[in-house]
Parts: structure tokens; C-alpha cells; sequence
């Protein structure tokens, strides 16, 4: 079996550099080289002030000061990268299409064919490619069709190796994986590169737990992991809607259904929706994909899942308009937490930024607090929905680095990031700057309502009634 000596990873975002950093640390007979065209980015993960790392990652930058300069390189040169390596790793963005067919729906491929364009250009001998970012089913076949035709008679095989990463938790879920996913052709070839992959893993994954798989059970496996999950988070927070209408209080709810072994308690808290660069961007390609197929019944049934996240954080805003007495027009809201989920700086699709645009519909002064979010992040995210322009956006809302300063003679905060700190606060000495009555809207349940009605706090949970 070939041991592979060298590898590149083509970008260097949110799942190539932890992914890397860990194959580093756990192959150090290993080159890996993770390379970008962003010089800005590749500065970042070459800098000497670690905490200045472009991805926020509990663990990151520990397994980057034992390996960076080692047998870990982040460079630009993405040709010598290419042209060095055995094994390539494609790890670049695949956004949702703004444009087109398929349009909201597809996974937009443009940065996948320009990085397989650029290694048939480049290589000039054998090379395993590994499509490591998410990907609608059938892109190694568009990969394969275009490597093999570049007539240079180099023999490229295509592995699909879908990453199932957590944000917040992405260097334990690749120290201890709970499945590494390998798909290649049946072919001796392709089982060559599948072993040779699996060798990579087996420095630190139990080997039955390296699955190897065809390509499209691959490619379709990690689409249909990220949609079941949401759709379980879909499905609590539908109830949560109910349990606010009667008596019933979701937590308990979620904590009786998950003592049924059948069903499970992981990813049944309810909350103000799911965000993150993978649950929407996976089931809007389920669907497309399956509406390609005329299989619109199936189509029809994962979109739900989207209608009703997106309803849940509509539900939330406008639940902040009624009960600020039906208009929150030049009225200050605080925002506690603005990226997706606690222990990340990932913004994408997260609910802060729907609930806010929502808000400044009606006119209000949102002011944001994130203890990791960048200002510049929030006003880009801001500015992408395209609903108003940047001037306007910087007019109402604005961004403090101080929890106080964001509540200081605010009618309302909205708890929107469930970070540890936000437990940890001085509500009393919150409640005392804050203009009365004062409302805290908790849109992630880290707060207990007891508690915060006995210091004075008009106080709304999701999921409960009150």
C-alpha cells in the first residue's frame, strides 16, 4: 500500500485548517500543506500571536503551536502546493447559488471546477484527490470528467471524504471521531486511494471505524446526516410554538422524549433556529437534488424543515414587536450573542442576523454584543440580505465590545447566542440600567425564569408560557 509523505489541502478555512492541523499533529511523518489564495488568510495562520488564528476553535491553536513550521505549512503558492503533493484535499467554499438555475437551491460549484481546472493544469504526476467540502451527490463525477481530460496522461483517482464537523467542537470531533467516511470507485485503483486515505485516519482512528463506501453513498451520506439532524431541530422548535400556547413547558417535553432509547436526547433543545454554513446549504441541495430527480413529494419534505426554522426565528422577532407594546420603532434592543452557536466566530445563517433585520424593519436601534464576533463580520452579514443599504444598516445598529454598555437604558434583550458567560452576569445590576419595565427575550433557555422574574425582569422563553 502507498504511505503517502506529502499533502495540500486548497483552502484554508473552517474545515481545511482544523482538519489539517489535526493529520499534522497525528502524522508527523506527514508534509501538510494547506494553501489559499487568500493572502490575507494565510497571513493570519502564519501569525505569531496565535489568538489572531482566522478560525476561532477550542483546541485550534494549541495543535497549531506544536505542528505550524514543522510538518504544517499555510502558504499561497497554490501551484507548488499542487505540484508537491500525493494526496490534494479540495476544502473550498460551496455557497448556495444566488443566480441561475437552481438558484437558492444548488450548491454553487464555480470555486470546486476552478481548483480541479487549476490541479489538471498544474500536476504532472499521479495524484488522489479528496473532495473534502460539502457537495451535492455526482461532483466527483464532474471532477473526474474534467482531471481526466486534461491530456497529459496523469492518472488523478477521486475520493469523497465528507467532513462531519460540529463548529465549537470541530478539534474533538476529529481527535475522536465517531466515523471517518471514505468513497472511491470499485476499481483496484480506487481502492488503492481509499486505503491509502484510510492509512492517513488509522494514526489515531480505531479502523473499523474508517467506512469505506462507493462515491455516491459517500457524498449522500453526509447531505442526509446534516438534514436529519436539523430536521430534528426543526421538529422541537414546531413543538415549542405549541408548548407556548398551552401549558407545557419544552424542556420537559424534550426530556421525556428523550429517554426513549429509540428517539435520543441529542438535538432536542429547543431554540430561536439553527444557523451554521451546513444544515440549510445540505437540505436545499437534498431538495434540488431530489426535484431534479421529479421526486417533488420528497422535496416537498425536506423543505419543511427550512420553512420552519425560518418561521421560528420570524416567530421570535415578532413576538419582540407585540409584546414591546406593537412597536419597537427608536426603541434600543440589546442583542447577547450574534454568531450561530456558542464557542465559534461563524456567523453564517445564524438567526441574530434575521431576527436583527426584522427588528430594523420596525425601525429599531439593535446593539450588539459578541464576545468573539468582529464588527466588520456583523456589518457584512448586515449588508448581504441586501434589505437596506450599508449606511443605513451602521445607522441603526451599532456593535459595543461591553455586555453593560449594550444594555444600559435598553428596553429589551434578545439572548440570541447561548454563550457561557451570558449565565454569569449581574442580572441584578443589569435590571438597574435598563429602562422599566425590562424585558429579556431568551431565545436560547440558558436562563432560569424564576430567577429573573424575582429581579424584576418581564421575562420570555421560548417554548414556555407565561
Amino acid at each position: 500500500m502507498k504511505k503517502i509523505t506529502k499533502i495540500c489541502c486548497i483552502g484554508a478555512g473552517y474545515v481545511g485548517g482544523p482538519t489539517m492541523s489535526v493529520i499534522a499533529l497525528k502524522c508527523p511523518e506527514i508534509q501538510v500543506t494547506v494553501v489559499d489564495l487568500n493572502e490575507k488568510r494565510i497571513a493570519q495562520w502564519n501569525d505569531e500571536d496565535l489568538d489572531k488564528l482566522p478560525i476561532y476553535e477550542p483546541g485550534l491553536k494549541e495543535i497549531v503551536a506544536q505542528t505550524r513550521g514543522k510538518n504544517l505549512f499555510f502558504s499561497s503558492d497554490v501551484d507548488k502546493g499542487i505540484d508537491e503533493a500525493e494526496m490534494i484535499f479540495i476544502s473550498v467554499n460551496t455557497p448556495t447559488k444566488t443566480y441561475g438555475k437552481g438558484k437558492g437551491q444548488a450548491a454553487d460549484l464555480k470555486n470546486i471546477e476552478l481548483c480541479a481546472r487549476n490541479i489538471a493544469r498544474v500536476a504532472k504526476e499521479d495524484k488522489i484527490v479528496v473532495e473534502k467540502s460539502t457537495l451535492p451527490v455526482r461532483t466527483a463525477e464532474a471532477l473526474k470528467s474534467i482531471l481526466d481530460n486534461t491530456g497529459k496522461g496523469v492518472k488523478f483517482e477521486i475520493l469523497s471524504n465528507p467532513e462531519f464537523l460540529a463548529e465549537g467542537t470541530a478539534i474533538e470531533d476529529l481527535l475522536n471521531a465517531d466515523r471517518v467516511l471514505i468513497g472511491g470507485d470499485e476499481t483496484a485503483a480506487g481502492q488503492a486511494a481509499k486505503d491509502a486515505l484510510s492509512w492517513v485516519y488509522e494514526h489515531w482512528i480505531p479502523k473499523d471505524r474508517v467506512l469505506q463506501t462507493n462515491v455516491w453513498s459517500s457524498e449522500l451520506s453526509k447531505l442526509v446526516a446534516n438534514a436529519f439532524l436539523a430536521q430534528r431541530v426543526s421538529s422541537i422548535n414546531s413543538i415549542s410554538a405549541l408548548c407556548e400556547k398551552t401549558d407545557a413547558n419544552v424542556a420537559e417535553v424534550s426530556r421525556a422524549i428523550g429517554f426513549d432509547s429509540r428517539i435520543g436526547s441529542k438535538f432536542l433543545n429547543s431554540s430561536v433556529g439553527f444557523g451554521g454554513s451546513c444544515f440549510q446549504k445540505d437540505i436545499l441541495n437534498l431538495v434540488y437534488i431530489a426535484k431534479s430527480f421529479g421526486l417533488t413529494e420528497v422535496a416537498d419534505y425536506w423543505e419543511q424543515v427550512i420553512i420552519m426554522n425560518d418561521y421560528q426565528k420570524r416567530r421570535f422577532a415578532d413576538n419582540i414587536v407585540s409584546t414591546l407594546y406593537n412597536t419597537v420603532s427608536g426603541k434600543k434592543i440589546a442583542f447577547y450573542g450574534w454568531a450561530f452557536k456558542k464557542d465559534t466566530n461563524d456567523t453564517r445563517e445564524s438567526a441574530a442576523i434575521y431576527i436583527a433585520d426584522a427588528l430594523l424593519d420596525e425601525m429599531a436601534q439593535v446593539v450588539v454584543y459578541d464576545p468573539k464576533v468582529k464588527e466588520e463580520t456583523i456589518y457584512n452579514d448586515l449588508d448581504y440580505l441586501g434589505t437596506r443599504s450599508p449606511e443605513e444598516n451602521r445607522r441603526l445598529l451599532k456593535v459595543v465590545s461591553d455586555p453593560m454598555e449594550a444594555a444600559e437604558q435598553s428596553h429589551a434583550i434578545a439572548i440570541l447566542t447561548e454563550w457561557d458567560e451570558f449565565k454569569t452576569y449581574d442580572w441584578q445590576k443589569i435590571h438597574e440600567i435598563m429602562l422599566k419595565p425590562a424585558f429579556v427575550f431568551d431565545g436560547r433557555r440558558i436562563l432560569e425564569n424564576e430567577k429573573m422574574e424575582k429581579l424584576g425582569f418581564k421575562f420570555y422563553k421560548i417554548g414556555q408560557s407565561h
